[in-house]
Order: structure tokens, then sequence, then C-alpha cells
């Protein structure tokens, strides 16, 4: 497992794929996130899985309801970890960065929902804690949503903004073809 990067997948409940939450884009994303799990699995290396427990009962994520439990596609194997997380940076509250440190990773492949909110706070602290941090552009959405000044941003718009937020700073944002480039060559290297 040292040296091989983690794939970080960030909220893939089911929740995220009812109405209610919202319009989003890339809706490819679930089918991309599905082909790099599956790609991790076949080489053993380390997979993170994230789901959001809401402390508010009227949300969709509240503990123990229908939207809070994972994608049927995304269920975590008993070995694989689980994060659970009630703000939207994994690594808060979390043991998260210990796990990462003691099983000897330094690189983080990160994919999941929302671009602009869970997954833009995890990956500007993994960036803050020195990972090597990477985001699949494809295989990550958000949602529509108003900017501050009130006008109404597509969820393209929104993803774009938050891919730029991070791209060079925090994180890279990259291909989901540079992503298996990325795992494939940890792997040749390992043997």
């Amino acid at each position: 497992m040292k040296n091989m990067p983690c794939l970080l997948i960030i909220d893939m409940q089911k929740g995220m794929s009812w109405p209610q939450a919202g319009q989003r884009n890339n809706p490819n994303a679930e089918q991309d996130i599905a082909e790099l799990l599956a790609h991790w699995r076949v080489h053993h290396a380390p997979i993170v899985h994230v789901r959001h427990l809401s402390l508010e009962p009227e949300s969709l994520f509240w503990p123990e309801q229908d939207g809070a439990l994972f994608q049927d596609v995304f269920q975590p194997l008993s070995h694989e970890m689980v994060i659970d997380k009630s703000v939207p940076d994994a690594f808060t509250h979390s043991n998260l960065a210990v796990w990462l440190q003691e099983k000897g990773i330094k690189d983080l492949v990160v994919v999941g929902v929302s671009t602009n909110n869970s997954v833009e706070s995890t990956v500007r602290t993994a960036g803050n804690l020195g990972f090597n941090t990477y985001v699949v552009q494809e295989a990550c959405f958000a949602f529509a949503k108003a900017d501050f000044n009130g006008y109404e941003r597509s969820a393209d718009e929104v993803h774009a903004m938050s891919l730029a937020n991070l791209d060079g700073e925090y994180a890279t944002v990259i291909s989901q073809d540079s992503a298996f480039t990325l795992l494939s060559s940890a792997v040749a290297q390992s043997q």
C-alpha cells in the first residue's frame, strides 16, 4: 500500500442523486467514479469512502435515512476505510490524516461531490497538510448556486470556479485518464 495513491471518494450517497439535491453538471460522474473505484480495487490500492452525516434532522443526509446511505455501486468493502463527517472537510474531527500517515500515503486522488463544498474543503486541507493531491475533474460534480451578488450560476460554472480555486495551489486538477496513469505508474514502481 505504501507509495500507492489513495482514492478518496467523497459523499457518494443516495441523496446526492435525488432531484431535491438540485441541478448538477457532469451527468456521467458516477460512472467515471465507479470505473476509478474498480481500477483501484483491482490493484489493491488504498480507498477511503467519505460519508456526510448531517446534524440537521431535515437534511437528506440525516443519519440512518435513505439519503445518507452510500449509493449501491459505492458500497465500501470490509477492508476499505470509511470516514463519517458532519462538516464539509473530511479531515476535520476525523482520523483521516493520521490513517493516511500511518499507511505511508502521500498521494490522494479525490472524486465525488460537491466540487465547491466537500470536495473543495477536503482538498484545501489535504494540500495544506502536504499531501500530493489530485482532483479528477470529470469524476466530481457540483450543483447550480447563486453567487454572493445573487446571480444564478450554472452547475458547470460553479464546478469550473471551484476547480480553478484548487488547481495549482492546493491540488492538481487532472483527467480520469491521468488518474489511471498515476495509479499504473505507482503499481509499476512497486513491483
